[in-house]
């Protein structure tokens, strides 16, 4: 059944912003706390995340249609084997274009591979049945969201490296209390797709 245009809206809005991958589900909190002391380093390990998912989505559905239907005890597996393949690629990428962002972003490059959001992606998308589309939109808005919760982050840290901040709650203390207030906030978006 093809999916207006609307709906494929609500779609990405929805992983976007209403049940955003970082900040409803607390998936990917690893590059959330790691990366994010710099809006630029941010937006970049966003738009690598972007990459990933988007890929990730079209490679699963054609597993969830041609592959995992004959073996459903290799989702998990199959999974994983594509997005360390595409995390490889990134890193291979980046480390040959722009070494300084390779050096920037250190160990939390080779960790999307690891990173709980993209595995989640693809299960998530298996779970509800999405097609190629769907998943594409589902896709995007998730790494949009990844990506626009790291960067409010980030930017909220660099703002804080200017205020005169308590000794107590310097560095990962005010981090935290920072990403449970911007949770709060995206939970104020729950119910904008409701009818």
């Amino acid at each position: 059944m093809e999916k207006s245009i609307g709906d494929l809206f609500l779609i990405l809005v929805g992983s976007m912003l209403v049940t955003n991958f970082t900040l409803f589900y607390f998936l990917g909190l690893c590059p959330f706390m790691g990366v994010s002391a710099k809006v630029g380093t941010a937006l970049r390990m966003g738009l690598a995340n972007i990459f990933v998912m988007t890929i990730t989505s079209l490679v699963a559905s054609f597993l969830n249609d041609f592959v995992l239907p004959h073996a459903p005890f290799l989702q998990v597996i199959s999974f994983i084997v594509v997005i360390a393949s595409l995390v490889q690629i990134v890193e291979m990428t980046i480390k040959k274009f722009s070494p300084t962002l390779f050096r920037e972003l250190g160990i939390f490059l080779p960790l999307i591979t690891t990173n709980c959001a993209i595995l989640g992606l693809a299960t998530f998308q298996t779970g509800r049945g999405y097609s190629y589309v769907d998943g594409l939109f589902y896709a995007l808005g998730a790494g949009l969201g990844v990506t626009l919760a790291l960067v409010l982050m980030a930017s909220i840290r660099e703002r804080m490296e200017l205020s005169d901040v308590p000794a107590v709650a310097r560095n990962m203390g005010l981090v935290l209390i920072v990403a449970g207030t911007l949770s709060l906030a995206f939970m104020g978006f729950s119910g904008l797709l409701t009818s």
